[in-house]
């Protein structure tokens, strides 16, 4: 008797088959980029407020540098502001600073940040607290707040404080008058 061979069954995908594959792969893909377009429309918001606060970072630590009380008169926060920021020798003369766009300390204005306006306050008020360190009887805490507003508005305040470390008492040498 002669019999014949098993027919190998035929490898492949009926039409059902590819249509199911078809929609799951549209739905993910659609999720994917659902995803991406997302992302990438953020994108650009965490870099301009990195710039901000490193613009804020920048400033803050060059006044905060610089010394408590005006080293010609011996006194602080007494108005008289030197003729440009590269003359600044103490932090009073930044009060009322405004940049914009940023620049360095000698006048030059930053690269690749002309959107941005930087502006400087510094008060010597006797609101001015730092865990208990205040200005009652004399002068001895000075807040500085830089505030960066970037070109999409974004509005970021860095603050920092600035002492008279060497003031006890108004009777103190340390100590400078207003």
């Amino acid at each position: 008797m002669c019999t014949r061979p098993p027919r190998p069954r035929a490898a492949g995908v009926t039409l059902i088959e590819l249509i199911v594959a078809l929609v799951i792969t549209g739905i993910a893909v659609a999720g994917v980029v659902t995803v991406y377009v997302s992302t990438v429309r953020r994108s650009a918001d965490p870099m301009v407020q990195q710039q901000a606060q490193f613009l804020a970072e920048a400033y803050l630590e060059e006044i905060l540098l610089k010394r408590f009380n005006d080293p010609e008169t011996g006194l602080v926060c007494n108005g008289a502001l030197e003729a440009g920021r590269a003359l600044f020798d103490n932090v009073c003369d930044y009060n009322g600073l405004i940049n914009s766009p940023p620049q360095n300390q000698f006048g030059v204005a930053l690269a690749g940040l002309n959107g941005y306006t930087v502006s400087v306050a510094v008060d010597a008020g006797g609101a001015v607290d730092l865990n208990g360190l205040n200005n009652a009887p004399a002068l001895r805490v000075l807040r500085v707040d830089v505030t960066v507003v970037s070109p999409s508005n974004l509005v970021y305040t860095l603050s920092g404080y600035r002492t008279n470390y060497n003031c006890q008492a108004a009777a103190d040498p340390g100590c400078r008058p207003f």
